[in-house]
C-alpha cells in the first residue's frame, strides 16, 4: 500500500524464492499498483497505436505528402525537446500518478476535439498540427512520470523485468492498435475509429486514478530552473549515463522515423492489399505492416522479460542494433508485399530488445532523486526521431522510400559500430551494470518492506 506521507514503496511483497524465466516477471502482476499501471498504459498506448494508423491516413489524404507527414512529426518533436528538462524536473518535485492524470485528461480533451472536427468536415491539416503540438507538450511531463513511477512501484532491482512488460505491452498495441484501427476503417469508418480510440484514452485515465500516489524524496524547496540545471549537470557529469543516452539517440533519429513512412510504403510502393471481396485496400497493407513490426517487437520483449536483470548488455545491445539496420534495409528494398514482411517482423524484435535494454540500463545506473530529469532526456531523444522525420520524409519524395530508408540504415550501421567501439563507456558497460545491480541488491534487501 502507499504511505500518504511518504508515497509509494518500491516493490512489496512477492512469492518466495526464485522463479525462472517469464514467470518471474509475471509475479510482478500480483503488485496491485504495478496491475493498474500496467493496464492504464496498455489502454493508452492502444489508443496511440490506432492513431498511428488513422492520423497519417487523413494527413496523407488532405495532402498527398511524404514532407508534410515529416512536418506533424516536427510539430510533436519541438516542443519535446524544449520541454522535456522541465517535465524532468517536475517529475522529481511533484506527486507522480497526478502528473500522469493531467497529462491524460489534457489528450483526451484535445482527442474529443479532433472527433468532432473530423465528423463535422471542418477538420483541416493545420488541426492535425495543432493536436500534435498538443500531444508533444504534454508528453514531456507526463512520460518521465511514468518512467520514474514504474520504479516506485516495482523497486530498481526489478526494473528490467518491469520495463520488459511495459514494452512488451507496448509493442502489443502496436500490434492491436493499429490493426484494430486499419480493420475497422473499412466497416465503421475514419470517425467511429477514432471514436474507439477517444474511449480508450478514457479508460486509461480512470485506470490510473486506481494507482497510488508516488511522490518523490523530500528536498528543500528550490527554484525549478535550479532542478534542470542540477539534471544537466548530472548527466554531464556521469559518463556513463550521458554515453547510454547518447548511444539511445543514434536509432531513434535516423533510422525510427522510417515508422512514420509505412502508409508510403503501403500506398505507393505495394499498392495495398486485396481484401477477400476483391478490392485493394492500402489502409489494410498499413495494419500488415503496422502489426508485423509489433509482433516482433513483442517477442523482443518477451525474450528480455525471460532474461532477467542480467550484467551482460553490450554484446546483445551492438549485435541488435546492428541486425535492425540490416534486416530494414531487406524489408525496404524487398518488391512484394508478403516477402517484406518477415525482415520487418525481425527489425521490430531487434530494435525492441535494443531500445528496453538502453532504457533499462539507465534506470539501474541512476538514483531515484534525479530519475524524473534523466528519463525526460529519454523523452528527448524522442523529440529528436520525431525530428528525423522531415528529412527523411524529403528524402521520400525525391528519391522514394525503398532508397530512403535503406540509405538512413546504412548511415546508422556506420555511426553506432564507431559510437559502440569508440565509447570507454559503453565498452566497460557490463561491469558497470554488474556493480550497480549489486549496490541495488543490498540496498533493497536491507530496506524495510510493507505488509502484504
Amino acid at each position: 500500500m502507499a504511505d500518504p506521507a511518504m508515497g509509494m514503496r518500491p516493490g512489496g511483497p512477492l512469492p518466495p524464492g526464485k522463479r525462472p524465466g517469464i514467470r518471474a516477471s509475471l509475479d510482478l502482476l500480483q503488485l496491485r499498483p504495478f496491475r493498474w499501471l500496467l493496464i492504464s498504459n496498455t489502454t493508452f498506448f492502444l489508443a496511440m497505436g490506432s492513431q498511428m494508423l488513422v492520423r497519417p491516413l487523413i494527413a496523407y489524404e488532405l495532402t498527398d505528402s511524404a514532407e508534410m507527414l515529416g512536418l506533424i512529426s516536427m510539430a510533436v518533436g519541438l516542443p519535446m525537446l524544449i520541454f522535456s528538462p522541465l517535465g524532468g524536473a517536475l517529475a522529481d518535485r511533484v506527486e507522480r500518478r497526478g502528473l500522469i492524470i493531467a497529462g491524460q485528461v489534457a489528450i483526451l480533451a484535445s482527442e474529443c476535439t479532433v472527433l468532432t472536427l473530423y465528423v463535422t468536415g471542418a477538420l483541416e491539416i493545420w488541426h492535425l498540427a495543432v493536436a500534435a503540438t498538443l500531444m508533444g507538450s504534454i508528453f514531456p511531463f507526463s512520460m518521465p512520470a511514468r518512467q520514474a513511477i514504474t520504479a516506485n512501484v516495482v523497486g530498481v532491482g526489478r526494473i528490467t523485468r518491469a520495463m520488459a512488460l511495459n514494452m512488451g505491452m507496448m509493442n502489443a498495441t502496436r500490434i492491436l492498435g493499429p490493426a484494430m484501427a486499419g480493420f475497422l476503417v473499412p466497416f465503421i469508418g475514419i470517425a467511429g475509429t477514432l471514436a474507439c480510440g477517444t474511449a480508450l484514452y478514457g479508460i486509461a485515465l480512470i485506470s490510473m486514478f486506481q494507482v497510488g500516489r508516488s511522490v518523490p524524496p523530500n528536498r528543500p524547496p528550490r527554484p525549478v530552473f535550479e532542478d534542470m540545471k542540477d539534471g544537466f549537470r548530472y548527466v554531464w557529469r556521469e559518463k556513463k549515463v550521458l554515453a547510454m543516452l547518447l548511444y539511445g539517440i543514434v536509432p531513434m533519429f535516423v533510422l525510427m522515423p522510417f515508422q512514420t513512412y509505412l502508409v508510403v510504403f503501403a500506398r505507393d510502393v505495394w499498392g495495398g492489399v486485396s481484401l477477400p471481396w476483391g478490392e485493394a485496400s492500402y489502409e489494410v497493407g498499413l495494419a500488415w505492416l503496422q502489426a508485423t513490426s509489433g509482433i516482433g517487437g513483442l517477442a523482443g520483449s518477451l525474450w528480455l522479460a525471460a532474461s532477467g536483470d542480467t550484467p551482460h548488455r553490450r554484446r546483445p545491445m551492438v549485435l541488435c542494433l546492428l541486425g535492425f539496420a540490416l534486416f530494414l534495409i531487406g524489408f525496404a528494398w524487398t518488391p512484394l508485399f508478403w516477402l517484406a514482411l518477415p525482415p520487418l517482423l525481425i527489425a521490430g524484435m531487434l530494435s525492441s530488445i535494443f531500445q528496453t535494454l538502453n532504457n533499462a540500463t539507465i534506470q539501474v545506473l541512476i538514483p531515484d532523486h534525479v530519475r524524473g530529469r534523466v528519463s525526460s532526456f529519454m523523452m528527448m531523444s524522442f523529440g529528436l526521431t520525431q525530428f528525423g522525420t522531415w528529412p527523411m520524409g524529403v528524402a521520400i519524395d525525391n528519391y522514394g522510400a525503398p532508397n530512403t530508408v535503406a540509405g538512413a540504415a546504412l548511415i546508422m550501421i556506420v555511426v553506432a559500430v564507431a559510437f559502440s567501439w569508440g565509447s570507454r563507456s559503453i565498452r566497460n558497460l557490463d561491469g558497470t551494470v554488474r556493480e550497480a545491480l549489486e549496490v541495488v541488491s543490498r540496498d533493497e534487501a536491507a530496506a524495510p518492506r510493507p505488509a502484504a
